[in-house]
């Protein structure tokens, strides 16, 4: 397969990793490939990429945020 025919894998600076469980249960987040803390909320996803200097306007955005195990809904284990 060549490169053209592949699909556009995008590669956002921030990454939302799976539901950990926990009391709360949480998400780990990387920002430019380092991990910066744990979210509960999307909120806290929110509040990561603001000190860092990144400001999301979508969420749902592939080409910013990159969700994994789930979407921006997504808090508990299943």
């Amino acid at each position: 397969m060549t490169e053209s025919a592949s699909p556009y894998m995008s590669h956002p600076r921030i990454l939302v990793l799976g539901v950990q469980p926990g009391t709360p249960p949480f998400r780990i987040v990387q920002i430019d490939g380092q991990v910066v803390g744990e979210a509960r909320a999307v909120t806290d996803v929110l509040s990561a990429a603001a000190a860092f200097g990144i400001t999301v306007h979508d969420m749902d955005d592939p080409d910013v945020v990159r969700w994994v195990g789930g979407d921006k809904f997504t808090w508990t284990v299943h």
